[in-house]
């Protein structure tokens, strides 16, 4: 297939051997990973925080926000920010990587302050409906105008209606994030299926988070109107075999281009540029070009009202944005 400049990815979590969850991350090292996104034919992404401690958390976040002010093709390539976590379940399975010690219950004083941190960037909160009681952030959220996101989470369908009602509007990597052994009719899986016609579905297309021939199944019973493709990319995306960071969490990957936590050797993030995704979509799926495109640009540009822009945000430049110098280009080749 033609080679697409122009993917938007809605969870990237480092990319270029840089990871967005550090505490020391600098200047030179986002602008290192745009270059990187920007050289696999990415457009835009959201920039993903995961669960911590709150106030690593925000530090993050607003160190984040801060340096993207500095650099334009920064402000080019990261279009907003996707908070994933600390508001999942705690249950093993779907909680996946995400330290038991800093899930919580979600309250709307924690996600203002999350909110606060990013500096008006916040495109998308990823939660577990099941722990925000009265679905009351997912109603503050919506409020603001960011969209609340179900993942992490075994909802009840009495639980996803009443957080569709509050605002819900998306479900995050639909397949991963779930324990390995579920009921084999009633699990999450099903449940988000049966409200496509509600709900924005994202997966992680690598064929490792989920085999070829099961996502060719999910995305038939989930329709290409509605379905969303993220690569979930680590720090090592685009940065070949080695050892890697994920916030706190040490990432080896192997020659298979696999990526396991160090400690118990659990998948964690991906290591696939979105163009070899849209590869893999249309060689091992055999989808269309038509549908491709679809799932990794014009639906997740849609799902988050960004139809018809490049990278850029919609209702003009964020809060606190700075006149800064410029950093470095991107190298040539």
């Amino acid at each position: 297939m033609d080679e697409q400049r122009d993917f938007f990815d809605l969870q990237v979590n480092g990319y270029g051997g840089v990871d967005f969850n550090r505490d020391d991350l600098s200047a030179e090292g986002l602008h290192q990973a745009c270059c990187a996104l920007e050289a696999d034919g990415v457009a835009g992404i959201l920039a993903t925080i995961i669960t911590d401690d709150l106030d690593r958390m925000s530090r993050r976040l607003a160190n984040l926000a801060a340096l993207r002010d500095q650099d334009p093709l920064a402000r080019r390539i990261i279009a907003g920010v996707h908070i994933e976590g600390p508001f999942v379940n705690e249950s093993p399975g779907y909680r996946g990587v995400h330290p038991p010690k800093a899930i919580r219950p979600a309250d709307v004083a924690a996600m203002g302050a999350l909110l606060d941190a990013a500096a008006g960037l916040t495109r998308i909160v990823t939660l577990a409906p099941e722990r925000d009681g009265g679905f009351k952030v997912i109603g503050m959220l919506a409020e603001r105008g960011v969209i609340p996101s179900a993942g992490h989470c075994d909802s009840t369908l009495d639980q996803f209606r009443g957080a569709i009602d509050a605002g819900l509007t998306m479900f995050t990597h639909l397949g991963n994030g779930c324990a390995l052994e579920i009921d084999r009719h009633d699990n999450i899986i099903q449940r988000v299926l049966s409200l496509r016609d509600r709900l924005w579905i994202s997966f992680i297309a690598d064929g490792v988070h989920i085999p070829d021939f099961a996502l060719g199944n999910y995305l038939r019973a989930a329709g290409m109107e509605r379905s969303i493709v993220v690569s979930d990319a680590v720090a090592a995306a685009g940065a070949g075999p080695g050892r890697y960071t994920l916030a706190e969490r040490e990432v080896v990957v192997a020659s298979d281009r696999v990526t396991h936590v160090q400690a118990n050797g659990q998948l964690i993030g991906s290591t696939t540029p979105m163009r070899q995704v849209a590869t893999r979509l249309a060689d091992r799926l055999g989808l269309s070009a038509e549908d491709v495109r679809r799932l990794t640009v014009t639906n997740p540009r849609r799902a988050i009202a960004l139809t018809g822009q490049h990278g850029g945000q919609g209702g003009g430049q964020p809060q606190g944005v700075r006149n800064t110098p410029p950093v470095q280009r991107c190298p040539a080749g």
